[in-house]
């Protein structure tokens, strides 16, 4: 993908029962604060986007997660995706007509394909996030569903460029190896997907110091880096992250204030 384009920040908020929750390697949660707060704080401090996952959606959670994206949609003046349960185009249309700008399809692609062509031809697939969970088992990736707890027989590589071929207009590549761990992002996997593949691709997993995001932009060639805890626990403000990418000579979307 062209890295002429700026890159951009993004934090990501994990939403369970309302609540923002971060755990390490997809598992131990810990509360991180109220999610709308959140989202205003990281807007006001410059970040480029915002990615809402609820991760315990289910169908009668519908309504509260509707009510939150509205709620956002209010506060915040940059763009946002939604994942979490999304199954359908009508869910999509319910998510997008509630404010957001994107949806992040996870497990439910892997189920039907077809879906992310539904919505691409709907929509558009700039708002067709196809987000990944893999592992690194020996020297291949493995592809896991439902929040990181069940292996498929798919391969990250492989499933990257199925999805972009159906309509996906980002991948979002999570490494299950580098969850929470803040020892970096799998820099060599990102930067083999990007070589393959002609849509942008957001990294997660493993931000933890100013230098990964360097790191994962330039050896990582990443289009964006999506990280949680670092930025929930204050142990990264981005405003310094982006005075620091800028001084590294490496441009973001947004200017902070």
């Amino acid at each position: 993908m062209g890295n002429d384009l700026k890159k951009r920040l993004i934090p990501c908020l994990d939403v369970k029962d309302g609540r923002t929750v971060k755990g390490i390697n997809f598992v131990g949660l810990r509360d991180a604060g109220d999610p709308i707060e959140l989202a205003y704080k990281y807007a006001q401090e410059g970040a480029d986007e915002l990615v809402f996952l609820d991760i315990s959606a289910t169908h009668e959670k519908r309504k509260t997660m509707l009510q939150w994206v509205e709620e956002v949609a209010k506060e915040v003046n940059i763009p946002f995706t939604v994942g979490g349960g999304i199954s359908s185009v009508d869910d999509v249309y319910q998510i997008l007509r509630a404010g957001a700008d994107k949806v992040s399809i996870n497990s439910s692609a892997i189920r039907n394909p077809q879906l992310l062509t539904a919505i691409a031809n709907k929509f558009g697939n700039q708002c067709v996030v196809c987000a990944i969970d893999a592992k690194q088992e020996q020297d291949h990736w493995s592809v896991y569903v439902s929040g990181g707890r069940t292996k498929t027989e798919l391969e990250l590589f492989a499933w990257a460029k199925e999805a972009e071929s159906l309509g996906a207009g980002e991948i979002l590549f999570t490494s299950m190896n580098q969850d929470g761990t803040k020892e970096g992002f799998a820099l060599e996997a990102l930067s083999k997907m990007n070589e393959q593949l002609s849509i942008p691709v957001i990294a997660s997993g493993g931000a933890g110091s100013m230098s990964h995001f360097k790191d994962v932009f330039t050896l990582g060639k990443a289009d964006a880096a999506l990280a949680a805890s670092i930025f929930h626990f204050g142990e990264v403000s981005l405003p310094d992250l982006k005075s620091y990418l800028w001084d590294n000579q490496i441009k973001t979307r947004q200017i902070w204030n």
